[in-house]
């Protein structure tokens, strides 16, 4: 499995995005909010989610840790394959899908092509207690502390505290000390909970 793919961007278009990687070019499908970040980038790291079929190795590739995170969430409803997860990653952020998943927003997901009504209502069913929730200071957050975020939130459950305590704590952490580095949230986190 591959981690992360990185490399110049060789072509870039609303629905894959090819990174040549010193001499192979891969090529990645990606959403619509990743395209917008990769118009008119030279160089991209894209994390990778690799769909194995009997006919075909696809490739799907996501700006942020947190997207990659919501596409495999995604995928895991029955019913959502990955090229239905990525229309969802193109109509929503993964702040606006997360969101509606809390807020059991039928219609915001209903409003994605390919959607219906039982779709929209098994993924909020199905993802409501495993969607990472964050306070509207992290949701606005720039990449580098979103990213500071993520890694901290991953290590604090790798660490066996659960995702929902793990979350609470750095929110609050992140709203006293929004310039944090991962390492001091981390133990800072751990004093709390």
């Amino acid at each position: 499995m591959y981690e992360y793919i990185s490399g110049n961007v060789a072509e870039v278009n609303p629905a894959f995005v090819v990174i040549d990687n010193h001499g192979i070019g891969y090529m990645i499908n990606i959403s619509l909010n990743a395209y917008t970040r990769l118009q008119n980038a030279a160089e991209a790291r894209l994390y990778i989610y690799e769909a194995i079929r009997d006919d075909a190795h696809v490739l799907f590739g996501f700006v942020e840790k947190r997207e990659r995170e919501l596409f495999l969430l995604l995928i895991t409803v029955s019913g959502v394959g990955p090229n239905t997860a990525r229309m969802i990653l193109s109509s929503l952020t993964p702040a606006d899908l997360e969101q509606a998943i809390a807020q059991a927003n039928v219609g915001a997901l209903k409003s994605v092509k390919g959607v219906g009504a039982k779709t929209a209502q098994r993924i909020i069913v199905d993802l409501k207690d495993k969607i990472n929730v964050v306070g509207d200071a992290l949701i606005d957050m720039g990449g580098a502390q979103s990213g500071v975020y993520d890694e901290a939130l991953a290590a604090l459950v790798m660490l066996g505290f659960t995702q929902q305590m793990s979350q609470k704590a750095l929110k609050k952490l992140f709203m006293q000390e929004p310039d944090i580095d991962v390492e001091d949230a981390i133990k800072k986190a751990l004093k709390m909970m």
